[in-house]
């Protein structure tokens, strides 16, 4: 008996219905990144690992999907080293290459290797798929989209105001309701000097990164397990808790942070952005949100992180400044900023909330009845003229019955069925028939263009 086929899991198949929902995500994304000037390259999905290893932290690193390099991958390789269960250092012998992690990293590579042919800053964008060994769960995938935004070669805080902007623009223009989190490298840098933990600031943001997920009193629990003082947790508790307005928690991170030349730069870096957002106008609700941290390691200034305020669901758009990250490849010194929009949990928000315009279900505009092989060719020739004009039509294949052909259109929402029989033949005329209100109108086919347009 045949094995029964399936996919990985944290992998999905996608539908006509649901590949349409899709673009029209990546569209609508795609679009707003032209507005704003970004231009869109792409990048292979496998990555040398020397590229991708240590950019993520040590849990980023973990959920690396590694590749077996080609051919005899065990070559070389003693039968001691295979009975270790040290994994973690045979990996690199017998794996050199990577599937990617996010897009960040591939483009800070991207810009190192062809720095002499781009103009300085440099706006990009970047829409493909990635891949994290992590627990599959709901809202959380294995293979998944991102769509990138970045700006390299400026420390102007006015790309983070623009980042902003364009996200408050993506979410308008999807009809998602978002509360935009707002944070700082250095204020965080900052807490972990003035509560005496200046060299835990990575188990610090890697904690309380978790707080949304598990709460307060886990968070402090993680704290103390990585060796942070009772006192220095304490310490912390009430910064975590900051409440009032942005200008308010502004306001008490000035007092709190004044010893920290670090926090201090932060705050400023804060009050900027924050007011220039502020002055453009918006439509999203923006938090100061002192608990942010995004995990990740590459990350010096600004960070910043959306949430669907009508879904229980992770963060669906994230980013912000990383100073440092083309150091690494040798190219110190270049300063960027981006965005990452997450296609897949923005799908999930859209179908909870039943916020997919309805027309983009169904490709064809038109159907065509087959009654026969002369009646066929004639609605054929309707259909090239059809498609000349831009419009989508097809022709039912065979001489089915009429309920058949009729079905197939209302399964498809197909908003139109095209009627050529005898008595259209003679009259070099059309029946064009709304499926929604059962509507019939007999037309040329020039009426049915102008119609269909």
């Amino acid at each position: 008996m045949a094995q029964k086929p399936g996919i990985p899991k944290g992998t999905r198949d996608f539908s006509p219905e649901e590949t349409a929902r899709r673009n029209y995500i990546f569209d609508t994304i795609r679009e707003t990144f032209r507005l704003f000037g970004y231009k869109q390259i792409e990048t292979p999905a496998m990555e040398n690992l020397s590229t991708l290893m240590g950019k993520y932290g040590e849990e980023g690193d973990k959920l690396l999907f590694k590749i077996l390099n080609s051919g005899d991958f065990l070559k070389g390789i003693d039968e001691s080293e295979l009975t270790n269960v040290e994994s973690g250092r045979l990996a690199p012998r017998i794996c050199e290459k990577g599937l990617r992690y996010d897009l960040t990293v591939p483009f800070a590579r991207y810009v190192v290797q062809h720095r002499n042919e781009l103009q300085m800053p440099f706006k990009r964008f970047q829409m493909q798929p990635v891949w994290r060994a992590d627990r599959p769960q709901k809202g959380r995938y294995r293979e998944f989209y991102q769509c990138d935004a970045d700006v390299v070669g400026s420390e102007s805080l006015l790309n983070e105001i623009e980042l902003l902007e364009l996200a408050d623009t993506v979410f308008d223009n999807l009809g998602i309701n978002v509360q935009l989190k707002l944070n700082n490298r250095k204020v965080l840098a900052g807490i972990a000097e003035i509560i005496g933990e200046p060299n835990k600031i990575v188990d610090i943001t890697v904690a309380i990164d978790k707080i949304d997920k598990i709460g307060l009193e886990k968070v402090n629990e993680e704290l103390l397990a990585k060796g942070i003082s009772r006192e220095a947790v304490e310490a912390l508790r009430p910064i975590l808790t900051l409440a009032g307005t942005n200008n308010d928690k502004i306001e008490i991170l000035s007092q709190l942070l004044g010893k920290s030349e670090t926090g201090m730069r932060g705050v400023e870096e804060l009050r900027e952005v924050i007011s220039g957002f502020e002055e453009r106008g918006h439509k999203c609700e923006l938090d100061l949100d002192v608990s942010l941290a995004r995990g990740l390691n590459y990350y010096t200034g600004t960070i910043i992180e959306v949430k669907a305020k009508d879904v229980t669901i992770g963060s669906i758009s994230g980013g912000g400044r990383y100073d440092n990250l083309t150091g690494v490849f040798g190219m110190p010194g270049l300063s960027g900023v981006g965005i990452s929009f997450g296609a897949d949990r923005i799908y999930d928000v859209l179908s909870q909330l039943d916020l997919f315009p309805k027309e983009i279900s169904s490709s064809v505009k038109i159907l065509f009845v087959n009654f026969g092989k002369k009646e066929a060719a004639k609605a054929a020739e309707y259909v090239k003229l059809l498609r000349k004009a831009g419009i989508s039509a097809e022709l039912y294949p065979d001489t089915a019955k009429m309920k058949k052909q009729m079905g197939m259109a209302d399964a498809e929402r197909i908003p139109f069925v095209g009627i050529v029989g005898e008595e259209e033949l003679n009259s070099d005329r059309i029946t064009l028939k709304e499926m929604v209100t059962g509507k019939q109108h007999t037309l040329t086919i020039e009426e049915t263009v102008s119609m269909l347009q």
